[in-house]
């Protein structure tokens, strides 16, 4: 089964969307919302659109708004690659 870690959503967050310099990603942040982390509506959607084509997925935009948190997205990223969202 493939499945999107976290160390990949923080990589195309990265490359989507830069890094605050006052934000650390490289630590625990699963729980962290993504607006505490310094990504807004704009900075998700390109991720979202950047996970979408390097996985082959489409990700509803409900979906996407309900997640605040990277494992928020994480758990709609993997729920979509399994098949089961």
């Amino acid at each position: 089964m493939r499945e999107i870690t976290i160390d990949t959503l923080v990589r195309l967050l990265r490359e989507c969307a830069g890094e605050d310099e006052s934000v650390e990603l490289d630590g625990d942040i699963l729980d962290t919302t993504f607006e505490a982390l310094g990504y807004d509506s704009l900075a998700l959607f390109n991720t979202v659109s950047a996970i979408e084509r390097e996985y082959s997925l489409e990700i509803s935009e409900e979906a996407v708004s309900g997640a605040k948190t990277p494992a928020d997205l994480l758990k709609t990223v993997n729920q979509a690659l399994a098949g089961t969202s």
